[in-house]
């Protein structure tokens, strides 16, 4: 079983493409959760992650990752891969 991966993104994001397409290199799959028209969007980010301020806000296993560069971050320090391998609990 593989971990789940949420990713809150909006349409016209850059980041949240690059995000995306990091995630897909890794052949992980992912929940997309576009807020592109959703005003309520932001306050369900807020919720799990009081500190988000912008998309994408990525969550693996529940566990709030932060943005494209915090994910970009985890990669380069080995410690994405062996997150993704973990099954949700």
């Amino acid at each position: 079983m593989a971990a789940k991966i949420e990713v809150y993104s909006k349409d016209y994001c850059p980041y949240c493409d690059k995000a995306k397409l990091l995630l897909s290199s890794l052949n992980a799959t992912y929940e997309e959760i576009d807020i592109t028209h959703d005003a309520a969007g932001y306050e369900k980010i807020q919720a799990r992650n009081p500190s988000a301020r912008t998309v994408p806000q990525i969550f693996i296993n529940n566990q709030p990752i932060g943005g494209c560069d915090a994910l970009y971050a985890l990669h380069a320090e080995g410690k994405l891969v062996p997150m993704l391998a973990e099954a949700a609990n």
